[in-house]
């Protein structure tokens, strides 16, 4: 299947793509801060840079697009177009992911990864149900966790 966009087109819409400060993650930060948590955002002191950072829970935050991060979801479909260069890429992505959480375990810092479809869509959790998972895991004992949508 043939881009319906130019190569110029395209090139301008990837290039507005962010990785942070992105909707979603505002969606997380306010519920979080509405619940009374504090954190720090971007923490570049830690691997994978997470998203949100609880310092007196000793817990990150990492908001995941389902496509970019290769989630298996109703919001996850492979491209038609370059399959070889998403193959790779997307790969890449999850071996990264993996391997951030590991380096993150080892340093014992607690994983939460709030997904796309958990925020977005007609599957996406409800606000309420959203802040009673993150607020469990954050007090739990538990070392990792995936927030996904109703059906994932």
């Amino acid at each position: 299947m043939a881009d319906r966009l130019t190569e110029e087109q395209r090139r301008l819409n990837m290039s507005r793509i962010r990785g942070r400060d992105t909707k979603p993650e505002f969606v997380v930060r306010r519920l979080l801060h509405g619940l009374g948590f504090r954190y720090r955002l971007h923490g570049t002191d830690l691997p994978g840079r997470p998203d949100i950072v609880l310092p007196k829970w000793k817990t990150v935050v990492f908001v995941n697009g389902c496509f970019w991060h290769g989630h298996g979801c109703r919001l996850f479909k492979w491209p038609a177009t370059r399959e070889e260069f998403w193959r790779h890429k997307i790969g890449r992505n999850v071996e990264r992911d993996a391997e951030t959480r590991r380096k993150l375990d080892e340093l014992e810092w607690r994983v939460v990864n709030v997904w796309e479809c958990a925020l977005k869509g007609s599957e996406r959790l409800r606000p309420e149900e959203l802040g009673e998972r993150l607020t469990s895991f954050i007090r739990s004992e538990e070392r990792c966790m995936d927030i996904v949508g109703t059906s994932g």
